[in-house]
């Protein structure tokens, strides 16, 4: 079986921006948040004009980083004064996103939210449908759909290079706390609303939404059914929300996925496969490998390829454009993504802003992904099998 790497040709490596710059706000200027404003100072065709939290410290922090932008600690405030704005990010803790998309809809200004959309199948719905009847742009922040990487195996997989798939895996493994420490009892409930099981929907849902989304893009297809289990492996500090979590989701038609996150480790990453008879794929944000069978046909590009050892196995590097990177000597140019895969996100909704293009993952689709996160948290902390309604998820 030889290892096939994945990258995609340098004109999508490198998207296009527009040149008149859309000015920006952001909502929620925590972690993630900070995540974001670093991604869009790099990417250009865009200006941060303003920033809101109700922290002031969050705040304070997040407008060194634009220092033209103006501050707010009101949403309201901010959508009401900033007229200008043509498109806002909304990065807060999962349980506010409806209050604040619903809200920047109302203004018509164009949106883009983090993943998961919701943590309640009610907001999901909620969210769903104030997208259906907006004109702007609703972007669900769940990056595999931009990422050039993904784009490409997707190609691969869609022309039937795997033929008959055989299962589905997918991990992420971090050795982190997932805590932050707050100065008051309070603060700390504050920060910490990801361990507060009455809000969270813990790792299934939280960081295995934007997982399984990879999983809806290439298949076309849902889940119907869901079982999970979860356990406290290290961070036992009192927390309830479990730290090592395993989910098993049963296609109609037998095929499974099995989904395991853990905080308590951090071999091996993240990634997703999907194997069939004839090829494997294997993803991991940043870069991608193919791995076929002994018995898999040759498709041509073959002779072109760099040749490169995948641990004890020797590989194939495919990179699109290949011959003509060869002959200028970049070969090696077209291996990896330059970018985050959360730069190819945001760069996505600005183009779709600037040219007026729908998202590349729409509300609908992000709506059904956190669906089946929630469902699957659920299935955790109901200890049974959940099912996945095919119906639920074609009314979103």
């Amino acid at each position: 079986m030889a290892a096939t790497w994945l990258a995609p040709s340098l004109e999508f490596l490198h998207p296009a921006l527009p040149q008149a710059k859309v000015p920006l706000a952001l909502i929620g200027a925590g972690r993630q948040g900070r995540a974001i404003l670093g991604e869009l100072a790099t990417i250009g065709g865009c200006e941060v004009v303003a920033v809101c939290d109700n922290d002031e410290t969050r705040l304070t922090a997040a407008l060194r980083r634009v220092e033209k932008a103006k501050g707010y600690a009101s949403a309201a405030e901010m959508l009401a004064k900033e007229t200008a704005i043509a498109g806002v990010l909304i990065a807060t803790p999962t349980h506010l996103h409806k209050e604040f998309v619903l809200a920047v809809i109302a203004a018509k200004k164009h949106v883009y939210c983090e993943s998961p959309l919701a943590s309640t199948l009610e907001d999901c719905t909620a969210i769903a449908a104030a997208a259906r009847d907006s004109k702007q742009v609703c972007a669900a922040g769940f990056q595999a759909r931009s990422n050039p990487v993904y784009a490409l195996a997707r190609s691969f997989f869609k022309a039937g290079t795997l033929r008959d798939l055989a299962f589905l895996r997918a991990q992420n493994n971090k050795k982190t706390s997932w805590r932050t420490a707050g100065s008051t009892p309070e603060r700390d409930r504050e920060l910490n609303w990801h361990l507060d099981p009455k809000i969270s929907l813990g790792l299934l849902g939280e960081l295995g939404s934007q997982q399984f989304d990879v999983f809806h893009w290439f298949l076309g297809r849902h889940p119907v059914s869901v079982r999970a289990r979860g356990d406290l492996r290290l961070h036992k500090d009192g927390r309830e929300i479990p730290d090592t979590v395993n989910a098993e989701f049963l296609f109609d038609d037998g095929l499974r996925l099995d989904y395991s996150c853990t905080l308590a480790n951090s071999f091996e990453g993240r990634f997703e496969v999907i194997a069939g008879a004839m090829a494997a794929i294997k993803l991991a944000w940043t870069h991608g490998w193919m791995f076929k069978e002994a018995d898999a046909p040759t498709q041509g590009w073959e002779v072109y390829a760099n040749r490169q050892q995948f641990h004890d196995q020797q590989g194939i590097t495919l990179i699109a454009d290949a011959t003509k990177l060869a002959s200028q000597g970049k070969l090696q140019e077209g291996v990896g993504l330059p970018y985050s895969s959360l730069y190819y996100a945001l760069a996505d909704f600005i183009n779709a802003i600037a040219n007026a293009k729908p998202a590349a993952t729409s509300f609908a689709d992000g709506a059904r992904s956190s669906a089946v996160g929630i469902l699957a948290h659920r299935a955790l902390v109901e200890k049974k099998d959940v099912a996945i309604d095919p119906q639920l998820l074609a009314g979103l």
